[in-house]
């Protein structure tokens, strides 16, 4: 929605791979301009309009859409790696996987010079391994899946859940393996402002309070809002260590934008236990701030 130059440069991705797409779907979610001479300049990207706002309602509009028995999903605003979907065919066909998720990495403007939302989502942003190992789930801004699979989980669901995290649940509830492989990568820019990274935490704490509402369950979202305070400290190491940064400097930025968003969350638990609606913030979804 509203991304025309990222619509621009993932089509553009997607057709200098090594494997080309056999059919191409976007699906517009409330744009002010539909990105109708985009498409077209793309050649066999065929486009669709979801007026429903919501990601999970836009990608079951484009698997409706789709004829292939295999289903990729991208966002419009990453930009697939070369091998993108020569990896995800060779997936499909020689390990016969049900449903795998890819590796998101940060895209920085400037890799000689990070910016603080560059080095801390380079570190905690899109870790679907852990999201896999963990959580039983991954993003779908790089996930594929066999058609019949799909259909046999059922579709996304709206914006009253995280989308991701409910349907790769239900996935593995009824038994199907969600893979995680690293050579399935997509680039993802780093959000632009530390209000766009506090609106997507605003949206999956409202998700989590909802399920959070019995007496115990406010007393567990006590304690984890209270836990947010120090956990930054226990988060060095990774920081120190991680792969997906170099230097000093690098490491001090994204430790003090770790500080600054846990607080952030911190507060916006004990805001959410005092009585704030969650409906409220679901109401200010933008998909540019909801991966």
């Amino acid at each position: 929605m509203n991304q025309p130059d990222q619509l621009r440069r993932c089509l553009a991705s997607l057709r200098a791979g090594r494997r080309p797409p056999d059919e191409v779907i976007v699906v517009d979610n409330g744009s002010a301009r539909l990105p109708e001479s985009i498409c077209a300049a793309n050649g066999s990207a065929i486009l669709l309009h979801q007026p429903l706002a919501g990601p999970g309602l836009a990608r079951n509009l484009g698997v409706a859409r789709a004829r292939g028995d295999v289903l990729a999903f991208i966002d419009a605003d990453c930009i697939a790696d070369p091998d993108w979907l020569w990896v995800a065919e060779r997936q499909m066909r020689n390990d016969k996987a049900q449903i795998i998720g890819g590796n998101v990495r940060i895209a920085p403007d400037n890799p000689a010079r990070l910016t603080a939302l560059e080095a801390y989502e380079s570190v905690f942003a899109y870790r679907m391994d852990r999201y896999i190992a963990r959580e039983g789930f991954t993003g779908t801004g790089n996930m594929v899946v066999r058609r019949a699979v799909f259909d046999a989980v059922g579709v996304f669901r709206g914006l009253h859940v995280a989308e991701d995290r409910d349907w790769g649940q239900r996935a593995s509830g009824l038994g199907y393996v969600i893979k995680y492989v690293p050579d399935l990568v997509v680039f993802h820019p780093a959000r632009r402002s530390f209000a766009a990274l506090q609106a997507k935490w605003d949206r999956q704490l409202a998700h989590d309070q909802i399920a959070h509402r019995s007496k115990w369950g406010r007393v567990k979202w006590a304690l984890k809002a209270a836990a947010l305070i120090p956990s930054p400290l226990a988060e060095v190491p990774r920081i120190a260590s991680s792969e997906r940064i170099n230097g000093l400097r690098n490491r001090l930025l994204a430790f003090g934008a770790l500080c600054r968003i846990r607080m952030y969350r911190a507060v916006r638990m004990a805001q959410l236990l005092a009585g704030m609606d969650p409906d409220h913030l679901l109401q200010r979804w933008n998909p540019s701030d909801a991966h």
